[in-house]
């Protein structure tokens, strides 16, 4: 049954400026935090595990409730849940801001992912919602640029804010932007449901002790090891419950996440390589921040400006995404980002040493920039365009999980791979753990492009939207019909 939030309600503009602003400032606050983790660490004299659970915190709750956040959007309202968590981000900001011990940190962060995790899913359904058909690939475009716009902004005023200011003032620069945007959604916003949902409890308890499971033993790789009965324990635990919620929702009547999509391989490419993109990009991004400041000596701010070819070049590129995408469609498009991504941190991996040029790492970090730029956007509509729009919702909150537990996975697999092979006893051994696992962040990016490449070879593009449903009279919304792809 189709979203009846009465289309004269909906307006396009507003719905857009709200769900950007949300967008940028959840990635951004993502990337500042990871810059000014040596001043974190120096500041309140936490260990590398404590610096890694900063990020693991925030991380864990926002895979968690990704799913369960998306569907409450759908039962109970999309503008009603995602303004709530908004005020959750936002307060949890503050507190971040006001923490005066990593154990602080660490619980205000955890809060902050369960906001995150609520007004993520929710931007896109919102946007995708509000916006006619024929201008939604322009809408998703202008959204994945400013996620990039955040990725290219993130380490710089990061730096700048630890480097002019102090560390606490990354998180106070998201209240500001918090309360404007909460404003603007009671103002602007009109509320968007799928009133035939029921709430699927069971499925939803169970997908979130899965993927806390899931996550819990990846972020806990670098402390205990992977061979550790805890992480063994408990990435085994969580992956029976996730056995678990798939069984059981082959068999509930209304489940929250319909198997039956992941028998499309457009569906189940997309959330693929935005898992395996995520955790090179997050994996590296978290290892040569430390490398530049720690290593090289940069400033927090001179390491923002230095990661500005690899961060900015999204922004720059975004427009010539579009164009290709309409001639070549999403597929390859987004085959190609990985395929860059793989090739620039395989240029870093190549030429990463204690005493590196930062002139020699440019081209790498250009190539990873434009593997970026190329992804994004072309990523986030394809992943709307291949779902009937009553399950936009849920495969919006499907892919972000994805996505967060690349993120995780990247970390965990590459810090393991440095802490096993290098470590922060010299600039030496820190480049034998970093080296390694920059090839291994390649690697990663180089299978999300084989993902891909195993989607349909039709091209799905603004006004071509192939859906996937039970029955062809859920497909139809606002004049969005299932149409067949061109090759």
């Amino acid at each position: 049954m189709a979203d009846r939030s009465g289309p004269s309600g909906m307006n396009p503009v507003w719905t857009l400026v709200v769900s950007g602003l949300t967008v940028f400032m959840a990635a951004l606050d993502n990337l500042v935090v990871i810059t000014a983790l040596p001043a974190i660490q120096k500041d309140l004299g936490t260990s590398l595990q404590d610096l890694e659970w900063t990020v693991n915190g925030y991380t864990l709750t926002f895979s968690v409730f990704l799913m369960a956040g998306a569907a409450a959007g759908d039962r109970f309202g999309r503008r009603r849940v995602f303004l709530a968590g908004l005020v959750v981000f936002t307060g949890a900001s503050a507190a971040a801001a006001l923490s005066g011990s990593a154990d602080a940190l660490i619980a205000a962060r955890a809060v902050q992912g369960l906001g995150a995790a609520v007004v993520m899913p929710l931007t896109l359904t919102l946007l995708t919602v509000a916006v006619p058909e024929r201008r939604r690939g322009l809408a998703l475009g202008v959204w994945g640029a400013l996620s990039g716009l955040a990725v290219a902004l993130g380490p710089l005023i990061g730096g700048a804010v630890v480097e002019k200011i102090s560390w606490e003032w990354i998180f106070w620069v998201n209240v500001p932007i918090g309360v404007l945007v909460l404003v603007l959604g009671l103002w602007k916003l009109a509320e968007s449901t799928r009133p035939d949902t029921s709430l699927d409890p069971v499925g939803t308890v169970l997908v979130s002790l899965g993927v806390f499971g899931v996550v819990y033993a990846l972020v806990s790789t670098t402390e205990h090891g992977w061979s550790s009965g805890r992480v063994i324990g408990f990435l085994a635990g969580g992956l029976v419950v996730l056995a678990l919620f798939v069984g059981w929702e082959l068999r509930t009547a209304e489940p929250m996440l319909p198997m039956r999509l992941f028998r499309n391989r457009a569906f189940s490419a997309v959330n693929a390589a935005s898992l395996l993109m995520f955790a090179a990009m997050f994996g590296l991004v978290f290892l040569l921040t430390q490398f530049m400041q720690n290593i090289q000596g940069f400033s927090p701010l001179e390491a923002g400006v230095k990661m500005l070819p690899w961060t900015a070049m999204p922004v720059v590129v975004a427009p010539l995404a579009a164009l290709l995408t309409a001639r070549l469609g999403n597929r390859l498009v987004v085959a190609a980002g990985l395929l860059f991504e793989a090739a620039g941190l395989g240029w870093l991996a190549s030429v990463v040493s204690a005493d590196t040029a930062y002139a020699d790492q440019v081209p790498g970090l250009v190539l990873g920039g434009i593997g970026l730029g190329l992804f994004f956007s072309p990523v986030a509509e394809m992943a709307m365009s291949i779902v009937a729009p009553r399950d936009q919702g849920i495969a919006s909150g499907a892919n972000n999980t994805f996505r967060e537990l690349g993120g995780a996975l990247g970390v965990a697999v590459l810090t393991s791979v440095f802490t096993t092979l290098g470590g922060y006893g010299s600039p030496q051994e820190f480049v034998d753990g970093l080296r390694p696992a920059a090839w291994i962040g390649a690697g990663i990016a180089a299978l999300g492009c084989l993902a891909i490449l195993t989607a349909p070879r039709g091209r799905t593009v603004p006004g071509e939207t192939k859906v996937i449903s039970s029955g062809a009279a859920e497909d139809s919304h606002q004049g969005n019909l299932p149409s067949r792809s061109r090759n």
